[in-house]
Protein backbone atom coordinates (compact mmCIF):
# COMPACT_ATOMS: atom_id res chain seq x y z
CA UNK A 1 0.00 0.00 0.00
CA UNK A 2 1.32 3.63 -1.18
CA UNK A 3 0.81 7.07 0.52
CA UNK A 4 -2.56 8.74 -0.19
CA UNK A 5 -1.34 11.68 -2.59
CA UNK A 6 -1.35 15.31 -1.30
CA UNK A 7 -4.69 16.49 -2.41
CA UNK A 8 -6.45 13.24 -0.62
CA UNK A 9 -4.15 14.19 2.43
CA UNK A 10 -5.66 17.78 2.55
CA UNK A 11 -8.86 16.80 1.73
CA UNK A 12 -8.83 14.02 4.57
CA UNK A 13 -7.86 16.99 6.92
CA UNK A 14 -10.99 19.04 5.82
CA UNK A 15 -13.47 16.34 6.61
CA UNK A 16 -12.06 16.37 9.89
CA UNK A 17 -12.47 19.73 9.82
CA UNK A 18 -15.83 19.48 9.14
CA UNK A 19 -16.68 17.70 12.32
CA UNK A 20 -16.09 21.12 14.26
CA UNK A 21 -19.34 22.58 12.28
CA UNK A 22 -22.51 24.11 13.73
CA UNK A 23 -24.84 23.87 10.76
CA UNK A 24 -27.62 21.60 10.84
CA UNK A 25 -27.43 21.37 7.49
CA UNK A 26 -24.12 21.03 5.94
CA UNK A 27 -20.75 20.00 7.47
CA UNK A 28 -18.49 21.45 5.72
CA UNK A 29 -14.29 21.97 6.26
CA UNK A 30 -12.02 23.83 4.49
CA UNK A 31 -7.62 24.07 4.74
CA UNK A 32 -5.71 26.86 2.84
CA UNK A 33 -2.48 25.34 1.47
CA UNK A 34 0.49 26.73 -0.48
CA UNK A 35 3.82 24.67 -0.65
CA UNK A 36 2.02 21.84 0.87
CA UNK A 37 1.71 23.87 4.35
CA UNK A 38 -1.65 24.29 5.79
CA UNK A 39 -1.72 28.27 5.98
CA UNK A 40 -5.40 28.10 7.58
CA UNK A 41 -8.37 26.57 8.25
CA UNK A 42 -12.26 27.61 8.82
CA UNK A 43 -15.10 25.48 8.88
CA UNK A 44 -19.09 26.69 8.95
CA UNK A 45 -21.01 27.76 11.93
CA UNK A 46 -21.89 30.93 13.85
CA UNK A 47 -19.79 34.08 13.97
CA UNK A 48 -17.37 33.55 16.99
CA UNK A 49 -18.70 34.41 20.54
CA UNK A 50 -22.53 33.90 19.16
CA UNK A 51 -25.52 31.42 19.84
CA UNK A 52 -24.70 28.60 17.19
CA UNK A 53 -27.69 26.71 14.82
CA UNK A 54 -27.02 24.24 17.37
CA UNK A 55 -28.58 25.41 20.20
CA UNK A 56 -30.49 28.78 18.53
CA UNK A 57 -32.27 25.87 15.61
CA UNK A 58 -31.48 26.95 11.97
CA UNK A 59 -34.17 29.38 10.35
CA UNK A 60 -33.70 28.21 6.67
CA UNK A 61 -34.78 24.92 8.07
CA UNK A 62 -37.56 26.63 9.93
CA UNK A 63 -39.02 28.59 6.59
CA UNK A 64 -38.54 25.28 4.54
CA UNK A 65 -35.91 27.39 2.30
CA UNK A 66 -33.98 25.07 -0.06
CA UNK A 67 -30.11 24.16 0.07
CA UNK A 68 -28.42 26.72 -1.98
CA UNK A 69 -31.48 29.92 -2.12
CA UNK A 70 -31.88 32.67 0.18
CA UNK A 71 -28.13 32.00 2.17
CA UNK A 72 -28.43 35.76 3.21
CA UNK A 73 -30.39 34.88 6.07
CA UNK A 74 -28.11 31.82 6.97
CA UNK A 75 -25.90 32.64 10.31
CA UNK A 76 -23.19 30.65 9.29
CA UNK A 77 -20.15 32.35 8.23
CA UNK A 78 -19.28 29.73 5.16
CA UNK A 79 -15.83 27.06 5.92
CA UNK A 80 -13.61 29.29 3.01
CA UNK A 81 -14.61 32.57 4.90
CA UNK A 82 -13.67 31.94 8.39
CA UNK A 83 -10.39 29.63 6.46
CA UNK A 84 -10.14 33.19 4.76
CA UNK A 85 -10.82 35.71 7.75
CA UNK A 86 -8.15 33.55 10.11
CA UNK A 87 -5.32 33.93 7.73
CA UNK A 88 -6.31 37.65 7.73
CA UNK A 89 -6.31 37.83 11.56
CA UNK A 90 -3.15 36.10 11.67
CA UNK A 91 -1.40 38.24 8.99
CA UNK A 92 -0.60 35.48 6.45
CA UNK A 93 -0.93 35.82 2.93
CA UNK A 94 -3.09 33.27 0.99
CA UNK A 95 -2.34 34.74 -2.75
CA UNK A 96 -1.05 31.71 -4.84
CA UNK A 97 -2.45 29.07 -2.74
CA UNK A 98 -4.68 26.14 -3.12
CA UNK A 99 -8.07 25.65 -1.00
CA UNK A 100 -9.08 22.35 0.10
CA UNK A 101 -12.57 22.28 0.82
CA UNK A 102 -15.44 19.61 1.59
CA UNK A 103 -18.23 21.13 -0.94
CA UNK A 104 -17.60 23.29 -4.07
CA UNK A 105 -18.09 26.89 -3.32
CA UNK A 106 -21.13 29.52 -3.03
CA UNK A 107 -20.79 32.26 -5.51
CA UNK A 108 -20.07 34.78 -2.39
CA UNK A 109 -17.51 32.41 -0.93
CA UNK A 110 -15.76 32.43 -5.16
CA UNK A 111 -15.44 36.03 -5.53
CA UNK A 112 -13.73 36.65 -2.05
CA UNK A 113 -11.44 33.53 -3.51
CA UNK A 114 -10.94 35.02 -6.63
CA UNK A 115 -10.47 38.55 -4.80
CA UNK A 116 -7.52 36.67 -2.63
CA UNK A 117 -5.64 35.01 -5.28
CA UNK A 118 -6.38 31.29 -4.98
CA UNK A 119 -4.93 29.59 -8.03
CA UNK A 120 -6.29 26.12 -6.94
CA UNK A 121 -9.93 24.67 -5.30
CA UNK A 122 -10.12 20.86 -4.18
CA UNK A 123 -13.03 20.04 -3.62
CA UNK A 124 -14.91 16.08 -3.19
CA UNK A 125 -18.83 16.80 -3.09
CA UNK A 126 -20.51 20.02 -5.07
CA UNK A 127 -22.95 22.21 -3.49
CA UNK A 128 -25.91 23.01 -4.89
CA UNK A 129 -24.86 26.52 -6.30
CA UNK A 130 -22.89 26.28 -9.69
CA UNK A 131 -22.83 29.98 -9.73
CA UNK A 132 -19.16 29.63 -9.09
CA UNK A 133 -17.92 28.45 -12.33
CA UNK A 134 -17.95 31.38 -14.40
CA UNK A 135 -15.88 33.49 -11.88
CA UNK A 136 -13.23 30.55 -11.56
CA UNK A 137 -13.18 30.51 -15.44
CA UNK A 138 -12.65 34.28 -15.79
CA UNK A 139 -10.29 34.64 -12.86
CA UNK A 140 -8.09 31.10 -14.08
CA UNK A 141 -8.69 29.18 -10.77
CA UNK A 142 -8.66 25.49 -11.29
CA UNK A 143 -11.69 23.98 -10.09
CA UNK A 144 -10.89 19.85 -8.97
CA UNK A 145 -13.54 16.91 -8.01
CA UNK A 146 -12.13 14.66 -5.89
CA UNK A 147 -13.80 11.74 -5.48
CA UNK A 148 -14.80 11.08 -2.06
CA UNK A 149 -11.51 10.22 0.36
CA UNK A 150 -11.36 6.80 2.68
CA UNK A 151 -12.58 8.04 6.35
CA UNK A 152 -10.29 5.65 7.40
CA UNK A 153 -7.08 6.16 9.06
CA UNK A 154 -4.56 3.70 8.23
CA UNK A 155 -1.59 3.73 10.80
CA UNK A 156 0.95 1.18 11.98
CA UNK A 157 0.95 0.57 15.82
Amino acid sequence: MGRISWDDYFIKMCLVTAERSTCLRHHAGALIVRDRRVLSGGYNGAPAGMTDCLEKGCLRNQQNIPSGERTEICRAVHAEENAIIQAAIYGVSIKGSTLYCTHSPCRRCAKMLCNAGILRYVTCSNYSDNEFRDLFSDAGIEFIVLPVSSTNITTLF
